[in-house]
């Protein structure tokens, strides 16, 4: 049962022709992943899915709801949560407090409790801190640094909180940006464990962009290939490895001589 699709969608800037006519669909439940060389439009897709661009053309349809038209705001606290490729912090804030921004879309308390701090609002803020301390910092195994500045953390430690604040939305999609680039081995074995974790013991449906080809093959079910913007090849991880035009996209044409 599909939870996420994309119509013929298409984008350009100026005369750059970014997407051309994609179209896929994701199943509830699965990682999806999005492969292609750098420039396919892997960004761009999911830049249009969580609402930062407006496509030339095509829809994009959540839970059969088509919010092509919605603001990112909206489609976050409808369920499509994002992670992104350049980490996207406020480094002078805790672990903590940057995690429970993620959270806030979910909050009820109108504007004057908020600013007052008052009775309803307490409440929410207390609940809301139990809520990300017991579900998040703990799943993510972040207990000893929940109060340092993200600032001070390593790089591998900074990814794991931005997807600390996408979990906190309690997210039904959850859009991952190249969530290993930049990692050592230890720390992209850590972060695919955690994405399996979040698909299967959380039941969140994944779309990942990721170029750790390793990573693609242990985590996903279906895999999509980007070129030049254009839809290439969709399959199971196997099938589109082994493909000829993948092959083709990824390390060009032999050369005879």
């Amino acid at each position: 049962m599909s939870i996420l699709s994309v119509k013929n969608l298409s984008l350009s800037f100026g005369g750059l022709k970014v997407l051309s006519n994609v179209s896929f669909e994701v199943n509830q439940g699965e990682v999806f992943s999005i492969i292609g060389p750098n420039g396919a439009g892997k960004t761009s897709i999911l830049n249009v899915i969580s609402g930062f661009y407006s496509p030339d053309a095509g829809r994009v349809f959540f839970e059969g709801l088509d919010v092509t038209a919605l603001s990112g705001d909206r489609r976050a606290a409808l369920g499509l949560g994002r992670t992104f490729q350049n980490i996207a912090l406020y480094r002078g804030m805790t672990v903590l407090d940057n995690i429970k921004l993620g959270a806030h879309s979910r909050l009820k308390t109108d504007l004057l409790s908020s600013l007052w701090y008052w009775g309803s609002a307490h409440r929410e803020e207390m609940e809301l801190r139990r809520q990300v301390e017991g579900e998040v910092i703990e799943f993510l195994e972040i207990e000893s640094i929940r109060r340092q500045s993200v600032a001070s953390l390593p790089y591998g430690l900074q990814k794991r909180v931005e997807l600390g604040r996408a979990l906190a939305m309690r997210p039904k999609v959850l859009l991952m940006d190249e969530p290993v680039a930049g990692m050592n081995a230890e720390e992209t074995e850590d972060m695919a464990r955690f994405i399996l974790d979040i698909n299967e013991e959380r039941n969140v449906t994944i779309v990942l962009i990721e170029h750790d080809m390793k990573v693609i093959m242990d985590v996903s079910e279906r895999v999509l290939v980007l070129n030049f913007g254009q839809k290439l090849v969709e399959g199971k991880p196997e099938e589109v490895q082994s493909h000829p035009a993948v092959i083709k996209a990824y390390l060009g044409e032999k050369r005879g001589g």
